[in-house]
Parts: C-alpha cells; sequence; structure tokens
C-alpha cells in the first residue's frame, strides 16, 4: 500500500496513517541528500506562536514540531513503531491536535521545513518567509506590465528644444 501526499503541509493524522505502511523512516532533503539514517527523533510537540504582523493584525499559528537529530551512533535505526508510539505518548500527554507537521533539521543553522511524502520516503520541504500584510508594506501584489506604444501620449505637453522647457 502506497500512500502519497503531494502538498507541502502534512498533518499529523497523516503521517501517522502513513507510518504503519512503512518498514523504515527515511527522511530525504530537496536537493537529494538523505537525513543519515541512524538520525533520532529527539523531540516531537507543539509550537504556539502569537505575533502581530505589519499591519498590525494579530495572528495565531500552531504546528506540530518534530526535532531530528543525529549522533555518532551509527547502528541506530529508528523504526516506523516506535516512531508511532512517540507520536501517540505526545498526543496523550501534551494534548497535541491534528496540526501541521513542521521538523526542525539542522544545516548551516536550524532548518524549518514542511513535510511531504513520496510513497516510500518523507521529503523537507523548504520553508521561505513573506509578508502576511503585503498592502501595509507597500508591496505591489502584482506588477503592472505596460507596452510603451500603447501609452497615451499628450502632444500639447511636448518638451522641444525651442520651447524653453528643456
Amino acid at each position: 500500500m502506497h500512500l502519497t501526499y503531494k502538498h507541502l503541509i502534512m498533518k499529523l493524522s497523516e503521517i501517522k496513517q502513513i507510518l504503519p505502511t512503512l518498514e523504515n523512516v527515511e527522511f530525504q532533503l530537496e536537493n537529494g541528500a538523505f537525513v543519515p539514517e541512524h538520525f533520532h527523533v529527539t523531540e516531537v510537540g507543539m509550537i504556539n506562536k502569537n505575533f502581530i504582523d505589519y499591519g498590525g493584525v494579530i495572528r495565531s499559528e500552531k504546528v506540530v514540531n518534530f526535532q531530528l537529530w543525529n549522533a555518532d551512533d551509527f547502528e541506530h535505526r529508528l523504526k516506523p513503531n516506535k516512531l508511532l508510539n512517540i507520536i501517540k505518548l505526545s498526543e496523550d500527554k501534551l494534548r497535541i491536535e491534528d496540526f501541521d507537521i513542521e521538523v526542525e533539521y539542522q544545516s548551516d543553522t536550524i532548518g524549518k521545513y514542511d513535510l511531504e511524502f513520496n510513497g516510500k520516503t518523507f521529503i523537507l520541504k523548504s520553508k521561505t518567509t513573506a509578508c502576511l500584510a503585503q498592502d501595509a508594506c507597500g508591496i505591489p501584489t502584482e506588477k503592472l506590465n505596460k507596452n510603451l506604444a500603447q501609452l497615451n501620449v499628450n502632444s500639447t505637453n511636448t518638451c522641444t528644444p525651442e520651447s524653453g522647457c528643456c
């Protein structure tokens, strides 16, 4: 049974549905590099973020957080059932609900990723920042392209060398 989730944000219920179908838990970065197979999931938790955007709107965001970590225990392998048990324990003890999953993984600094599943492997999808109040930031939502040949030119408002306007 192959389950595939092609949207960028996976919910906790989806990973719980996928894990029992797998023999191994594999994570891969978008560039094709795999997270070393001896990784640990050192944290499963819920992050509550309350903030105000540039436009003054109060916002709230909740995500389920997985933290991946590599140690020097090269024989370690996290099995799907073990990860499922960690998730169930965190749901019970921390009252974690069915929110989107965000994965933290060490690169140059701690990277935050969305999660996708390709039928065999969990893909860590890069996240980007954005202005949530673009109208208040003064950033146009789309750039207008105009054909210069189609612009109306007012022939009475032209400047010639003899007119004294130049």
